[in-house]
């Protein structure tokens, strides 16, 4: 599958950061980095502009914040044309703190809002683009609110929003390929003024047959991670996905050196991807929050009591 206008976005130190609380080594970070950069990766989001006034830097690694002279150290002494992103939650980020695109390590946020705080999400995007900044809004948890308050979000990003790009999120891993035709076909009527992306969840087994059903869609900006490293179920694997799109300016194989080097040490050490709580969680289009909770009991493999759980929860 292959057209130019596709853009791979790696979001793997942002989304693996919720599975670690954001506790990668800077050498760890330049590492994937550099090898992201040789399999010729688009953007690569380095985790959370958080405000350290909101969250305790004692209880997080520094992905959390993503503080300007950490990310200027990832970038010293490489030779890289990939672009660095960073996600901002509605509330969350000290606009203040925030330096003009010309005088910062990163060149895209990617700003994270919920359909009930669509006003907040689209002044922040506006905010971001006025600086000069790349932007994408990211609708959350789209599969949970499919009614006529979605439409009345996408007619106010039509209309007011600066965002470049509109993702699809199926931040509970529930959706099918027909969902993703079927949202897409909803997007594109209202919106009319965006490219689109899209970022899926593992918890079913699907994000790469959604990601492949994005595609099809044409949808520009697609989200994977090394190994599916994220919260929960965890994401779109990256090579997977490079794997797939046969695009001559991708090489699999500094992906597959990251996989070996990097990850394959930390799946010793950490959980993520699909496993059953997870998938239970996917098709009852709920929070992973009960799926992660459970895995941390001794009942973490008990997968019956689990689903009767959330069945008469």
């Amino acid at each position: 599958m292959y057209y130019e206008s596709i853009k791979v976005l790696d979001c793997t130190i942002r989304d693996g950061g919720l599975v670690n609380k954001h506790d990668f080594s800077l050498e760890f970070v330049r590492r994937l980095y550099t090898l992201l950069s040789a399999a010729g990766v688009d953007y690569m989001e380095m985790g959370y502009k958080n405000s350290p006034e909101l969250f305790d830097p004692k209880e997080y690694g520094p992905w959390k914040f993503c503080e300007d002279d950490l990310l200027w150290k990832v970038k010293d002494g490489i030779d890289s044309k990939m672009k660095m992103a960073v996600m901002a939650d509605v509330g969350r980020v000290n606009m203040d703190a925030v330096k003009p695109a010309d005088q910062s390590p990163y060149q895209m946020f990617r700003v994270a809002s919920y359909v009930k705080n669509i006003d907040k999400g689209i002044e922040m995007v506006n905010a971001f683009h006025d600086m000069g900044y790349e932007t994408t809004l990211n609708i959350m948890a789209v599969s949970r609110d499919r009614g006529p308050e979605l439409d009345e979000a996408l007619h106010q990003v039509n209309e007011e929003c600066k965002a470049d790009v509109l993702y699809l999120v199926d931040s509970f891993g529930a959706f099918y390929q027909e969902d993703i035709d079927k949202e897409m076909a909803r997007y594109r009527g209202i919106v009319k003024n965006k490219q689109f992306g899209f970022h899926g969840h593992n918890n079913q087994q699907l994000a790469f047959s959604n990601t492949i059903q994005a595609i099809i869609n044409h949808v520009d900006f697609l989200d994977g991670s090394v190994s599916g490293m994220g919260r929960g179920a965890g994401n779109c694997t990256t090579e997977l996905l490079l794997g797939f799109l046969k695009n001559p300016k991708y090489d699999l194989r500094p992906v597959l050196d990251a996989y070996q080097e990097l990850f394959l040490p930390l799946q010793a050490k950490y959980e993520w991807g699909y496993i059953i709580p997870q998938m239970i969680t996917g098709m009852l289009n709920r929070h992973p929050q009960d799926a992660i909770a459970v895995r941390k009991t001794e009942d973490k493999d008990n997968y019956s009591k689990f689903y009767n759980h959330m069945m008469n929860d």
